[in-house]
């Protein structure tokens, strides 16, 4: 699938089919999330693969009651839990170098961004889940010191084809020169 199909036509997949992922699909995947640009080549992220039922239960558990995506953790064969070392990204020298700090969840971010997006050019559908009880999160996912859970994702083939929501326009969310110029 050509890159630019791939971001037009990718969507939040809520429900999955049963049948389990291809071992060489998510090994593609998470070879697409590795090779995602990050802060000084620092590679700060960290996945978690589950595949058991109980821990997958446990993870839809730490959602926010009404989460539309509570059934997709515990429908999809697979639950991938995006982690970041803290400390790496963003620093130099042991120091934060912008106004910004830890800049581990623009690097995270990428990684999942490449990650969806070879899941979708492979039939295989996802939905980013961050609305979570994180800190929950981490203890079922056994996260040393220094660790931080981030965000996850069910990977699975999908049992629905969402429609695409809406987008602004080009025009609305693009300055030139200055913020506010048109």
């Amino acid at each position: 699938m050509e890159v630019m199909s791939a971001i037009l036509t990718r969507r939040s997949v809520r429900h999955y089919q049963p049948d389990p992922v291809k071992e060489e699909d998510l090994t593609a995947v998470l070879e697409a999330a590795r090779w995602a640009p990050s802060w000084a080549n620092t590679q700060c992220w960290r996945f978690v693969v589950v595949r058991d039922a109980a821990t997958k239960a446990a993870h839809a558990g730490t959602l926010s009651p009404g989460n539309p995506a509570t059934s997709a953790i515990t429908e999809a064969p697979v639950v991938i839990a995006a982690c970041a070392e803290l400390g790496r990204a963003g620093y130099k020298r042991g120091e934060a170098c912008t106004d910004k700090g830890d800049w581990f969840m623009f690097d995270v971010a990428l990684a999942m961004q490449n990650l969806v997006l070879a899941a979708h050019s492979l039939g295989l559908g996802t939905v980013h889940v961050g609305l979570v009880d994180a800190p929950r999160a981490a203890k079922i996912l056994g996260l040393p010191p220094g660790i931080v859970f981030v965000e996850m994702t069910p990977l699975g083939y999908p049992a629905e084809q969402p429609k695409a929501p809406p987008r602004k326009e080009v025009s609305e969310m693009v300055f030139y020169d200055r913020y506010g110029q048109h």
